[in-house]
Protein backbone atom coordinates (compact mmCIF):
# COMPACT_ATOMS: atom_id res chain seq x y z
CA UNK A 1 0.00 0.00 0.00
CA UNK A 2 1.37 3.53 -0.48
CA UNK A 3 0.25 7.29 -0.51
CA UNK A 4 1.70 9.95 -2.35
CA UNK A 5 1.95 13.66 -0.91
CA UNK A 6 2.15 16.18 -2.90
CA UNK A 7 4.10 19.12 -1.58
CA UNK A 8 3.89 22.47 -3.00
CA UNK A 9 7.10 24.45 -2.23
CA UNK A 10 5.39 28.24 -1.79
CA UNK A 11 8.76 29.78 -0.89
CA UNK A 12 9.68 29.50 -4.66
CA UNK A 13 8.57 31.84 -7.34
CA UNK A 14 7.17 28.98 -9.57
CA UNK A 15 5.23 26.97 -6.33
CA UNK A 16 7.11 24.07 -7.14
CA UNK A 17 5.24 20.86 -6.64
CA UNK A 18 7.10 17.86 -5.45
CA UNK A 19 5.76 14.57 -4.97
CA UNK A 20 6.57 11.69 -2.21
CA UNK A 21 5.81 8.17 -2.23
CA UNK A 22 5.33 6.26 0.73
CA UNK A 23 5.08 2.47 0.71
CA UNK A 24 3.68 0.87 3.91
CA UNK A 25 2.98 -3.23 4.04
CA UNK A 26 0.49 -4.09 5.78
CA UNK A 27 1.36 -7.77 6.00
CA UNK A 28 4.46 -6.83 8.25
CA UNK A 29 4.56 -7.06 12.12
CA UNK A 30 5.34 -3.30 12.91
CA UNK A 31 2.25 -1.37 13.30
CA UNK A 32 0.99 0.88 10.64
CA UNK A 33 1.96 4.10 12.83
CA UNK A 34 5.48 3.01 13.35
CA UNK A 35 5.71 2.21 10.05
CA UNK A 36 4.32 5.44 8.94
CA UNK A 37 6.65 7.19 11.41
CA UNK A 38 9.44 5.59 10.01
CA UNK A 39 9.21 6.49 6.23
CA UNK A 40 8.62 10.29 7.14
CA UNK A 41 11.65 10.40 9.31
CA UNK A 42 13.38 8.77 6.60
CA UNK A 43 12.18 11.12 4.29
CA UNK A 44 13.27 13.81 6.31
CA UNK A 45 16.48 12.37 6.52
CA UNK A 46 17.16 11.94 2.42
CA UNK A 47 16.12 15.50 2.22
CA UNK A 48 12.64 14.40 0.08
CA UNK A 49 11.01 16.19 2.84
CA UNK A 50 12.67 19.56 4.54
CA UNK A 51 11.80 21.67 6.90
CA UNK A 52 8.79 23.80 6.48
CA UNK A 53 7.30 20.92 3.85
CA UNK A 54 3.72 20.82 4.44
CA UNK A 55 2.64 17.01 5.03
CA UNK A 56 -1.42 16.24 4.65
CA UNK A 57 -3.84 16.31 7.42
CA UNK A 58 -5.04 13.31 8.94
CA UNK A 59 -8.02 13.14 7.34
CA UNK A 60 -6.59 13.01 3.74
CA UNK A 61 -3.55 10.91 4.69
CA UNK A 62 -5.94 8.75 6.03
CA UNK A 63 -8.08 8.41 3.43
CA UNK A 64 -5.18 8.37 0.80
CA UNK A 65 -3.23 5.05 3.12
CA UNK A 66 -6.98 3.97 3.73
CA UNK A 67 -6.36 3.41 7.19
CA UNK A 68 -8.01 4.93 10.36
CA UNK A 69 -7.35 8.47 11.06
CA UNK A 70 -5.99 7.39 14.55
CA UNK A 71 -3.57 5.64 13.05
CA UNK A 72 -1.89 8.54 11.11
CA UNK A 73 -2.75 10.86 14.30
CA UNK A 74 -0.63 8.50 16.25
CA UNK A 75 2.64 8.70 14.11
CA UNK A 76 1.62 12.40 13.83
CA UNK A 77 1.48 12.83 17.36
CA UNK A 78 5.29 10.40 18.14
CA UNK A 79 6.44 12.92 15.12
CA UNK A 80 5.90 15.93 17.17
CA UNK A 81 6.86 14.31 20.40
CA UNK A 82 10.23 13.68 19.19
CA UNK A 83 10.44 17.33 17.58
CA UNK A 84 10.17 16.41 13.56
CA UNK A 85 7.09 17.76 12.85
CA UNK A 86 4.66 20.69 14.24
CA UNK A 87 1.17 21.08 13.95
CA UNK A 88 -0.57 24.15 13.96
CA UNK A 89 -4.66 24.90 13.58
CA UNK A 90 -4.18 27.38 10.33
CA UNK A 91 -0.81 25.63 9.01
CA UNK A 92 -1.73 22.21 9.18
CA UNK A 93 1.35 19.38 9.92
CA UNK A 94 4.78 20.29 8.90
CA UNK A 95 8.05 19.50 9.03
CA UNK A 96 9.78 21.42 11.71
CA UNK A 97 11.09 24.36 9.76
CA UNK A 98 13.64 25.27 13.30
CA UNK A 99 15.23 21.87 12.30
CA UNK A 100 15.99 18.25 13.60
CA UNK A 101 16.19 16.97 17.03
CA UNK A 102 19.83 17.07 18.34
CA UNK A 103 21.68 13.36 19.27
CA UNK A 104 21.54 13.21 23.26
CA UNK A 105 21.70 10.71 25.54
CA UNK A 106 18.07 9.32 26.18
CA UNK A 107 18.47 9.11 21.84
CA UNK A 108 21.76 7.38 21.77
CA UNK A 109 20.20 4.64 24.88
CA UNK A 110 17.55 3.98 22.74
CA UNK A 111 19.82 3.95 19.38
CA UNK A 112 21.54 1.13 21.69
CA UNK A 113 18.57 -0.72 22.96
CA UNK A 114 16.91 -1.07 19.17
CA UNK A 115 20.47 -1.85 18.02
CA UNK A 116 20.87 -4.92 20.20
CA UNK A 117 18.61 -7.60 18.95
CA UNK A 118 19.24 -7.08 15.49
CA UNK A 119 22.96 -7.33 16.24
CA UNK A 120 22.15 -10.54 18.52
CA UNK A 121 20.60 -12.09 15.77
CA UNK A 122 23.04 -10.91 12.90
CA UNK A 123 25.95 -12.30 14.93
CA UNK A 124 23.84 -15.68 15.51
CA UNK A 125 22.81 -16.30 11.96
CA UNK A 126 26.90 -15.63 11.38
CA UNK A 127 27.04 -12.63 10.82
CA UNK A 128 30.55 -11.02 11.10
CA UNK A 129 31.44 -7.40 12.49
CA UNK A 130 32.63 -6.36 8.68
CA UNK A 131 29.44 -7.91 7.05
CA UNK A 132 27.32 -5.83 9.52
CA UNK A 133 29.06 -2.87 9.01
CA UNK A 134 28.97 -2.97 5.60
CA UNK A 135 25.38 -3.36 5.44
CA UNK A 136 24.89 -0.61 7.89
CA UNK A 137 27.38 1.63 5.85
CA UNK A 138 24.96 0.64 2.68
CA UNK A 139 21.83 1.59 4.01
CA UNK A 140 23.32 5.10 5.53
CA UNK A 141 24.37 5.76 1.89
CA UNK A 142 21.03 4.72 0.39
CA UNK A 143 19.29 7.23 2.26
CA UNK A 144 21.72 10.08 1.91
CA UNK A 145 21.17 9.83 -1.72
CA UNK A 146 17.60 8.82 -1.36
CA UNK A 147 16.62 12.26 -2.60
CA UNK A 148 17.66 10.95 -6.11
CA UNK A 149 14.54 8.46 -5.20
CA UNK A 150 11.12 9.14 -5.77
CA UNK A 151 9.73 6.78 -2.92
CA UNK A 152 10.58 5.48 0.06
CA UNK A 153 10.26 1.57 0.62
Amino acid sequence: MCSIISITDKTSKTEEVKVVIISLDLQSESPIYIQLRNKIIEGIASKQLRPGDPLPSVRTFAQDLGVNMHTVNKAYQLLKQDGFIQIHRQKGVVINPDGMPSVDENYLANVRENLRPLISESVCRGMNKEELMKLIQEVYEEIQKGGEHDDLH
